[in-house]
């Protein structure tokens, strides 16, 4: 088990799915113009080179929730990456060239200037302040400690804002029982589609976003700190590599975060998503004690 975690892990953080676990909107998805507040965010070590990339939203004007997979080093000795960079535009990277390795537009995955302009403080910033809860090789599982925070060191404001649920949020959906609406919506960067086994990987590096509909909260898999999605497959939407860190929204018509993009059983994108819990007391005052200055404008339903 812990092998298999460990390359989903690895496999997540290379293609920015759920550590990079879990991947790129897939199946059913739309362009999500909606959740401006969302941004593709690349790490970087000491040597500044590009390490990966995850999706992360801003919860105020200089603070970012994603993954706690995202900031790790992917080292398994729960050191952090040094550096990271983040961009706000729905097609972020969508002008990427594979040859060059960067998108002439934006600038990603190595500037906030590009022949879009330069957008350093407005669609893009940099930080130099990283966080990670505990995230370390999925050890506990399934508490895995995986939120992260990136702290900007440009305030970026005029995109809205993504509110914390409540501590408690989900707890109603633990029984199958009930009217409660079971439909979530996500939203990040990752890999768009996938093909025979997971060999061939296609990127938009767009934001994208999906429904998704509830399998559980309390099995061995959750035990009440994980969300278990239906996801990819069968036309259903969900979550692949690059989509690590990013929001899931309940009700899936707000902007309430309820839980962050983890981790996919499978590395072809397929079959049910994992989402590591935001709606409970400790990881809400974890976030708080961390969000320096901004603490305050932070919106905890």
């Amino acid at each position: 088990m812990k092998r298999l975690l460990a390359a989903l892990a690895v496999a997540a953080s290379m293609f920015v799915v759920a550590v990079p676990p879990v991947g790129a909107i897939t199946g059913t998805f739309v362009d999500d113009p909606v959740h401006t507040f969302v941004g593709l965010v690349a790490f970087y070590d000491a040597n500044g080179v590009f390490v990966h990339r995850c999706t992360g939203e801003l919860l105020a004007p200089t603070v970012v929730l994603t993954a706690g997979h995202c900031p790790d080093d992917a080292t398994g000795t729960g050191h952090l990456n040094a550096s990271a960079r983040i961009w706000f535009q729905q097609d972020a990277g969508v002008h990427y060239n594979p040859v060059t390795q960067h998108d002439p537009v934006t600038g990603y995955p190595d500037s906030c200037t590009g022949t879009g302009g330069n957008t350093l403080g407005t669609l893009c910033a940099t930080s130099h302040l990283l966080y990670n809860y505990g995230f370390n090789n999925f050890v506990g599982f399934p508490d895995i400690h995986d939120v992260g925070l990136v702290i900007l060191d440009q305030p970026i404001t005029g995109l809205g804002f993504a509110s914390l649920a409540g501590a408690g949020t989900l707890n109603p959906l633990d029984s199958t029982k009930g009217l409660q609406d079971r439909t979530f919506t996500v939203s990040g960067y990752g890999i768009s589609s996938s093909a025979h086994k997971g060999t061939v990987f296609t990127s938009f590096r767009k934001r994208l976003m999906a429904q998704e509909t509830l399998v559980n909260t309390v099995s061995s898999w959750t035990s009440g700190v994980v969300l278990q999605l239906n996801g990819n497959g069968d036309d259903r939407g969900g979550t692949c590599g690059g989509d690590s860190g990013g929001p899931v929204f309940w009700p899936a018509d707000s902007n309430q975060v309820v839980a962050v993009t983890s981790y996919g059983k499978t590395q072809d994108c397929r079959g049910d998503g994992f989402y590591y819990r935001t709606d409970r007391q400790v990881v809400i005052e974890w976030i708080l004690s961390h969000a320096g200055a901004d603490a305050g404008l932070i919106d905890v339903g």
